[in-house]
């Protein structure tokens, strides 16, 4: 943060340190269900009666108590139908909201900064019921086998349902998740042979899917317009090998004086795995005006963009203009500090959602082979470099040499972390400002012309066979 005399407010450090209550017990819980999971439910051992009855416990003082209570006992019985499983699910996500609560407050604490509610969402458009309940039929056919149960007989089972689903806006969503979740299982076939299982992620996409399979669920908040001064702060960049996404993170400023505020703006496209680095902005700038902006150090200008209640614009380029020029570590220094968050949604409560932009300066810097941590006010802060993407020229050693940070406050394997998005530091005795987007919109940088040539080329080859095929 920056200090007080210049507006805002010294980052407590030794609060994000500290031991969050009843954290560690909340996710001993989700482990105990992840537990199951992996060796499935169609013959429960006692090991995993064990693990039900401590999710029954974590939830007896809640709502869920009643439901839940029944749940596990039919599970342990291996007698679970879809109504279990749901509640297992239920349960699960619960813990797992309250988890990210409690850190989001620890967060709010630490900046200063309020902690935003959560959010009713809009009735949603009627779905296919038929759809829905083969795609929980699916899901629940997954538990039963777990994850070390898994063949291609049993992932198969969701291509028909994905196929039906996808052709309908309103179904969407979960056919998104069902497709994606199907592949890993698929590419991780039979799951008996896997030497590690991924079971947070997996268990986290089961209960994300099988929640969305109840009426209602995917129901979204309705939409309200911004207009205002947009003030870019950096890029995060998030890259599959068949997919990628850029989410520009932003402060806005509303043309009627309210308060600022934090929001975003992401863009997502397919791509081949062969395009990586500096060329996935190929595939993504033409989407996103606001990455040329990102890269020119320019505000935008909007107008009635449109906007969820949870700081998501719904970008359209004819809603945006090009500004004046808005340095981002500026904006961190003057602005920041008193940007309201935006709040979120009931399924998006989860510790790996956390994402809070924060400025960081007058930090010392220790390295420890491939380790930094930022010392901020005698208190350590790893930095999670392994985030910054290498389509831009933002590099671990920069980061290790900086003085001031503009990240975002993750929290991740039981502690906070911070993921640099830019950096003030000197090159040649002179003080330069490194950003992880720079690339975003277009550089000149040698380094970034040549990888983008590089993905130019692979992409002409591509197109080049794919007409071949078409041909024959």
């Amino acid at each position: 943060m920056v200090p007080a005399e210049q507006g805002g407010g010294v980052m407590r450090a030794d609060l994000l340190a500290d031991p969050v209550a009843g954290l560690d017990e909340a996710l001993a819980a989700v482990d105990a269900v992840d537990r199951v999971l992996v060796a499935g439910l169609l013959r429960p051992q006692p090991a995993q009666a064990e693990d039900l009855a401590a999710l029954a416990d974590a939830v007896a003082g809640s709502p869920l108590a009643s439901v839940v209570a029944e749940a596990t006992e039919k599970a342990a019985a291996g007698a679970a139908g879809e109504d279990h499983f749901v509640a297992l699910a239920a349960a699960r996500t619960a813990l797992l909201g309250s988890a990210h609560d409690a850190l989001m407050a620890r967060v709010g604490e630490a900046t200063g900064r309020p902690v935003a509610e959560t959010i009713a969402a809009e009735p949603a458009e009627a779905q296919a019921v038929n759809l829905l309940v083969a795609a929980r039929s699916w899901l629940c056919d997954l538990a039963r086998a777990g994850w070390r149960g898994i063949d291609h007989d049993v992932v198969s089972g969701a291509a028909q349902v994905v196929s039906a689903m996808l052709p309908d806006p309103a179904l969407r969503r979960l056919a998104t998740v069902l497709d994606g979740f199907a592949a890993e299982l698929a590419a991780s076939c039979p799951g008996a042979s896997l030497d590690r299982v991924p079971a947070r992620r997996w268990a986290d996409l089961w209960s994300r899917a099988l929640l969305l399979t109840l009426p209602g669920a995917a129901a979204v908040p309705a939409t309200e317009t911004l207009t205002g001064r947009l003030l870019p702060l950096g890029v995060d960049l998030h890259e599959h090998a068949t997919a990628a996404q850029a989410q520009v993170h932003a402060v806005f400023e509303p043309a009627d004086g309210g308060a600022p505020r934090l929001v975003r703006a992401a863009v997502s496209a397919p791509k081949p795995d062969t395009v990586v680095g500096a060329g996935i902005w190929q595939l993504l700038r033409p989407h996103l005006s606001l990455l040329t902006a990102v890269s020119e150090g320019r505000s935008m200008d909007l107008v009635d963009m449109p906007a969820t209640p949870e700081g998501d614009l719904v970008w359209s380029d004819e809603h945006a203009r090009p500004g004046e020029p808005a340095d981002a570590l500026a904006t961190a220094r003057v602005v920041l500090p008193t940007a309201t968050a935006a709040p979120t949604a009931p399924l998006d409560r989860h510790p790996a959602r956390i994402a809070v932009p924060v400025f960081l300066e007058g930090y010392e810097v220790q390295r420890d082979d491939d380790t930094l941590t930022f010392t901020v006010a005698g208190h350590p802060l790893p930095v999670d470099t392994d985030r910054v993407p290498v389509a831009g020229p933002l590099t671990p050693d920069a980061v290790a040499t900086s003085r001031a940070c503009l990240g975002l406050l993750r929290w991740d394997a039981g502690s906070f972390h911070v993921q640099p998005l830019a950096v003030e530091t000197t090159v040649r005795k002179k003080a330069v400002t490194v950003h992880a987007g720079a690339w975003a919109g277009g550089t000149t940088d040698k380094a970034g012309v040549k990888a983008e040539k590089a993905a130019a080329d692979a992409v002409a080859v591509l197109r080049e066979r794919a007409g071949r095929l078409l041909r024959k």
